[in-house]
């Protein structure tokens, strides 16, 4: 009951600080299908969501002047800070300065780009789509064609983007397609095989049959809350992949938070494919898929596979000159080596204030943190597993917190409890999560 007064004072504050928007909101629904522009954009706190007016850096200021320290980053999109200086020079040098945003022509940029991404990443070929979906999309096609085999392994509660194959969870044991799947081309349980993350004798015995072209993968689940591999899990991952001939795909979206070589160079993973999108084009719509040499020569050596016209893969604005130009920007420029310790060593700043206001409280809550990124989960230790994550989950809790915070200026993802630094987020920021997340917690307990 006392939850759910909070919530209702919250959800109070909440209209009346943000009224502009929620007058923006009533209009957009006359031209936009649910008010929004993409769907996603619905899932805010308090019934409609905040309209921004301008970001820059760390921070976005809404319609009603109302200015917020930024931990939500676009939910990963924008981990390299809003608007970075070294993407937006290369933007307008490309798009004012030299012409051409796109021309279904290569640019040095690209090869700049794929240069920047082999330097972080164990694979030496790189090819660029518009999103990380479509990224995993093409790698899981590359890996039917060469494998000649029609499944796909994922982990229960995985998230890569909105690729069909992985909308599928274990539900008591038994597969079933995730609550919510819209319009399945085909029900997920004819094309995938789902198992627990961090369960390999599971896997083993997936694997087991030889009908799975490719293990799909985070390094960490991190869509339901940050689940973080066992010891030795991926190295017997990687293992059985390479005794019953499947291929290893590592999706590195959201967990290039770990680090300048992401969690493969965390973990010490050797994919054969990465994926990758989001953050690295420092804001500009873009994706990435990188292949090993091994899986190259049996691509370029198939003489079935229509790489170049209508095979199911590419796309007509895919590797553009603008996409490209701001990957090798904000690469080399923005996500350093000295960037990420600055981000890492905030975030751990960031933890230890959440599990102090926890131990202080006596919540029985929990935070997982992976590099820059950092979730806390309603259980008083970490999920194994997405099963298990997601049996924890409480959308009463997720609203009180989301909204008291963005009452009070600070602003987490809405689809979960992440908090994400960027180059530009200060001590500062930091200590005032962790000053109102106190007395959040003070409030509650």
């Amino acid at each position: 009951m006392r939850l759910s007064k909070l919530v209702e004072r919250e959800t109070s504050i909440f209209s009346k600080r943000t009224s502009k928007s929620k007058e923006a909101f009533e209009q957009s629904r006359k031209v936009l299908l649910g008010g929004v522009p993409m769907s996603w954009m619905s899932k805010w706190s308090g019934g409609y969501p905040i309209f921004f007016k301008s970001a820059r850096d760390s921070k976005i200021s809404d319609l009603d002047g109302n200015i917020y320290v930024d931990f939500c980053l676009g939910d990963t999109g924008a981990m390299a800070g809003h608007s970075p200086g070294a993407t937006v020079s290369a933007v307008i040098e490309r798009v004012r300065d030299k012409g051409g945003i796109t021309t279904m022509l290569p640019s040095l940029d690209a090869v700049n780009a794929a240069s920047a991404l082999s330097a972080r990443f164990p694979l030496p070929y790189w090819q660029f789509t518009l999103s990380a979906t479509d990224a995993n999309r093409f790698a899981l096609r590359f890996a039917r064609q060469i494998t000649g085999r029609s499944k796909v392994l994922v982990f229960s509660y995985c998230y890569h983007g909105t690729v069909d194959e992985s909308f599928i969870v274990l539900d008591n044991g038994v597969p079933r397609s995730r609550t919510g799947n819209v319009g399945p081309a085909v029900d997920p349980t004819d094309t995938t095989v789902v198992v627990e993350f961090n369960d390999i004798e599971a896997v083993r015995r997936a694997l087991s049959t030889y009908e799975i072209a490719a293990v799909l993968t985070e390094p960490a689940l991190t869509n339901i809350g940050i689940v973080l591999p066992v010891a030795g899990f991926h190295e017997e991952l990687r293992r059985l992949c390479s005794e019953t001939s499947t291929l290893l795909i590592i999706d590195e979206t959201h967990t290039f938070s770990a680090g300048y070589g992401g969690a493969t160079e965390l973990f010490g993973l050797d994919p054969d494919m990465i994926t990758i999108g989001k953050s690295i084009g420092g804001g500009v719509p873009v994706g990435a898929y990188g292949v090993s040499d091994a899986v190259a020569e049996r691509l370029l050596a198939d003489q079935e596979a229509d790489l170049v016209d209508t095979g199911g893969v590419g796309g007509t604005l895919a590797g553009n000159a603008l996409s490209v130009a701001a990957v090798a920007a904000t690469l080399e420029h923005v996500f350093t080596k000295e960037a990420f310790a600055k981000m890492i060593d905030l975030c751990a700043t960031f933890e230890q204030g959440v599990t102090d206001a926890f131990f202080e409280f006596g919540a029985p809550f929990c935070a997982v943190r992976l590099g820059a990124r950092i979730e806390y989960r309603f259980t008083p230790s970490p999920p194994l597993n997405g099963g298990e994550s997601a049996s924890y989950g409480d959308d009463l809790l997720d609203q009180y917190f989301h909204l008291y915070m963005a009452n009070r200026g600070v602003l987490m993802t809405p689809f979960h409890n992440m908090a994400l630094m960027a180059p530009t987020t200060t001590l500062e920021d930091v200590e005032t999560h962790t000053n109102l997340f106190k007395e959040a917690v003070g409030e509650l307990f």
